[in-house]
């Protein structure tokens, strides 16, 4: 059912894709621990239950080996699964049904055949949950072909990535981070499918560009609006698929800016920055005014410690220190 509201919680957001992608095709089911009566660890799927019964809503035990295994073979049978892990963490042990079959499927069959799933899972950190349940790991999917990976940062992003990731032939895994859950955003009545692999301008600027995803965005935002006050103008550039991802618009905008920052929460070494400050390294170098700065977690797992955790992850006002390194 709409909700005539001129804003909608991230999760609501969530929610609701499943729900419309569920009425207009019979072919999609969930499948999760704790996501029927229960509503998910988060409350995305609350009411799906009730709306749709056990048939098309189904709870597991806790095995996301199973989980996800299941689901590939409903793809391969017809079906088009959604399935919740329920911290991203836990994708480690769905990972040979992930990488080696889900993946592979459409080039081991010679074209002829495609695993049309969507692995849901939330990352990051922010609720002090420790090391296991607090990773960003959406590099180690970005770097399997065959994959899908989208990252949406806001309440629209959110639904309409998600119909379109339900739609597509591949396997996606849609990454959520878990502290925009609650959060309100604006959202259109009409809201409509947004493609895979197009980036959003969320920032027109003309003095740097601040290329990110996710939750982390809004680190970007704040930081901006401080180094607006020195009269720096940042462009910030939302990925919201991260493979594959839109190195045109980032293209773009470097070539306007000429300078470059990029964002994410996920530890800095091996991450997603890596491969776009490379590619833009190659094919943007003659547009560099200033080396590209990188802002990650550092190299060591997520304390628990609500004190050590906040040190550890990226900030405003780490972004606003190395805008200046490279604008001032």
């Amino acid at each position: 059912m709409r909700m005539n509201s001129e804003s909608v919680r991230f999760g609501q957001a969530i929610g609701r894709a499943l729900a419309d992608a569920m009425i207009e095709d019979d072919r999609v089911i969930l499948l999760g621990e704790d996501i029927a009566a229960a509503g998910g660890p988060f409350g995305v799927t609350r009411g799906l239950h009730a709306q749709f019964g056990s048939q098309r809503v189904l709870d597991f035990p806790i095995s996301e080996a199973a989980l996800v295994g299941t689901a590939l073979g409903a793809a391969l049978t017809g079906y088009k699964p959604v399935a919740e892990i329920m911290f991203m963490d836990f994708c480690t042990l769905a990972m040979d049904a992930l990488v080696n079959q889900s993946a592979k499927t459409h080039f081991m069959f010679g074209g002829q055949n495609s695993a049309p799933l969507v692995v849901r899972t939330p990352h990051g950190g922010g609720l002090n949950a420790g090391a296991q349940h607090s990773q960003c790991l959406e590099a180690w999917f970005a770097h399997i072909p065959g994959l899908i990976v989208v990252c949406p940062s806001n309440s629209e992003d959110a639904y309409g990535l998600l119909r379109a990731a339900i739609t597509d032939p591949n396997p996606v895994v849609f990454v959520e981070n878990k502290t925009l859950y609650a959060k309100k955003y604006a959202f259109s009545e009409s809201q409509q499918p947004i493609s895979l692999g197009s980036a959003r301008v969320a920032r027109v600027g003309k003095d740097v560009t601040v290329v990110t995803y996710g939750g982390a965005i809004h680190w970007a935002e704040a930081a901006a609006v401080e180094l607006a006050e020195d009269e720096i103008d940042c462009e910030i550039i939302d990925l919201r698929t991260l493979q594959p991802w839109d190195e045109a618009t980032v293209l773009t905008s470097l070539t306007k800016t000429h300078r470059l920052v990029i964002l994410h929460e996920a530890v800095e070494s091996f991450g997603i920055g890596a491969e776009i400050a490379a590619r833009m390294a190659d094919i943007g170098f003659d547009e560099l005014d200033a080396p590209i700065r990188r802002i990650g977690a550092p190299y060591t797992p997520v304390p628990y410690s609500p004190a050590l955790e906040s040190e550890y992850a990226p900030s405003a006002a780490k972004v606003t220190a190395s805008v200046k390194e490279i604008v001032l």
